[in-house]
């Protein structure tokens, strides 16, 4: 999963992308502005927000997003902890209000449950669909019951296309979801891993679900 930390104060921010450990990718944006832009790229799975940021304020970002009907989850994360500021993040937008300073431990399961919240995933991270079934802590997948071996990006890419479902995912989305803005290699290899993704559904059944839009990228539909 990948998670978008708004957040000026760089040290706080490299602290923040600490407590998180390597469980999700994280990008960083460094003012509001620059936030909105990472944002609408929609390839994150939550948002964490800073309120006081240069060039645009917190709840700026989050009138600009849900008014641009981007609904990624969003944590705000600030030291503005009066009644009015909460009641105001959450008329802009909010998922959820974290003050600082922060307890660790309590980031960390806010931002699980705003995920699972948001996902419709109660289960212990595990995706299901029809027969499929991806554990996303062991990254083992399994088809009605027996196991499917896939390669570490192509695990990726099947986790966010069914995640995605009936919706078109765009080739850049893909390589700045999976790969990362700073990625030196290209989009073309979203080309080479979505074939080899094929042929592994192909050997049960599931290709049919995986089309492509040709010159745009690809959607998971029924």
């Amino acid at each position: 999963m990948r998670v978008l930390i708004v957040e000026d104060d760089k040290i706080l921010a490299q602290t923040v992308e600490q407590c998180l450990g390597k469980k999700y990718e994280i990008d960083h944006a460094y003012d509001g502005e620059e936030g909105v832009l990472y944002a609408k790229q929609e390839i994150y799975d939550a948002i964490i927000l800073d309120i006081m940021l240069p060039v645009m304020n917190g709840y700026d970002v989050l009138n600009t997003l849900r008014n641009d009907k981007i609904y990624t989850p969003v944590l705000i994360l600030t030291a503005k902890d009066g009644i009015n500021d909460k009641i105001k993040g959450f008329r802009s937008g909010a998922d959820d209000y974290l003050v600082k300073p922060f307890n660790r431990e309590e980031l960390v399961v806010r931002l699980e449950a705003l995920i699972r919240r948001t996902s419709g995933n109660y289960s212990e991270n595990v995706l299901e669909y029809k027969g499929l079934v991806l554990d996303l802590n062991s990254r083992k997948m399994s088809a009605d019951g027996k196991e499917i071996m896939l390669q570490g990006k192509q695990f990726d890419m099947l986790e966010y296309l069914i995640t995605s479902k009936n919706t078109i995912i765009t080739k850049e989305q893909i390589f700045d979801k999976i790969w990362g803005f700073n990625s030196e290699t290209t989009t073309n290899v979203i080309e080479v891993y979505a074939s080899g993704l094929r042929k592994e559904l192909k050997k049960i059944g599931y290709d049919k679900y995986l089309k492509t839009i040709r010159g745009v990228g690809y959607i998971w539909s029924e």
